[in-house]
């Protein structure tokens, strides 16, 4: 449920949220005033208002964990990309460099490149591997391994490829893993229910108000909807509209490709 609320596009996802929390402050405002629980809820009269402060503390300090978690993540996921790039960029450096041919690693990382914006960037979050770049990967680190490159190029350039081709396979694994983690669904689970319960705070707290009571769950509605629609669209940091996007490897791979005999 939380997966596809993440997915929607931008104001669909805003609208969701928003047309929840106004139909829970709604369902609250009705029992408290409108509803033959009303004699009922007219005994709640009294609440003090620090019920209100304890449960809205809560509430606060769990979104910012949250929101710091989800920084996080994003901030790994753009370095995963970063770094997988600039490993993949040393190889292609490494190659030109060498006194021997390495057009077939070359072409081989090309062909890795190119699996990975168009087959396995826009399933990662959903699928993780690509078969298609797996094959790609192998077929690269198998044109690194040769024995041969020790022979014509040297040790020390054969074990510098091998490092930087390591480096990419452990930087795809970051990547992918950052893409799939499901960690913060109960993070998340906890701060949508304690909003429910910080909204009913409120009402509480104007029970005997109408007005006020409308006006401050309102109030708070509208803060809640702009913080957690922000923190949701950055959620998957693969996908959305503010997503972490393959820039780095788009661009060496476009610089291969005008490199690249015709």
């Amino acid at each position: 449920m939380l997966d596809f609320w993440f997915n929607l596009p931008t104001l669909a996802l805003f609208a969701v949220l928003a047309v929840t929390y106004a139909l829970i402050g709604t369902i609250i405002h009705l029992v408290t005033f409108r509803s033959p629980l009303r004699a009922a809820s007219s005994s709640l009269t009294g609440v003090a208002p620090q019920i209100f402060a304890m449960v809205g503390l809560m509430f606060g300090l769990l979104t910012g964990f949250l929101a710091a978690d989800i920084a996080d993540r994003n901030r790994q996921a753009a370095r995963a990309v970063a770094a997988e790039a600039h490993a993949l960029a040393d190889i292609r450096t490494l190659s030109i460099a060498s006194v021997s041919d390495m057009t077939s690693i070359r072409a081989a990382l090309q062909e890795y490149l190119r699996s990975v914006i168009q087959d396995e960037w826009t399933r990662m979050s959903e699928f993780g591997r690509h078969a298609q770049t797996d094959a790609a990967y192998v077929h690269l680190l198998r044109e690194v391994a040769d024995p041969k490159i020790s022979e014509q190029s040297g040790s020390v350039v054969h074990a510098a490829l091998l490092r930087a081709v390591s480096e990419v396979g452990r930087e795809r694994s970051q990547r992918i893993a950052i893409s799939t983690d499901p960690s913060n669904t109960i993070k998340w689970t906890t701060v949508l229910v304690l909003g429910v319960i910080t909204l009913t705070a409120i009402g509480l707290v104007h029970v005997e108000r109408p007005r006020a009571q409308i006006t401050a769950m309102s109030l708070f509605i509208a803060a809640m909807v702009v913080a957690l629609g922000l923190m949701a669209m950055q959620e998957w940091p693969f996908t959305g509209s503010l997503q972490v996007k393959p820039v780095p490897l788009q661009e060496l791979f476009s610089i291969m490709m005008q490199s690249s005999p015709r």
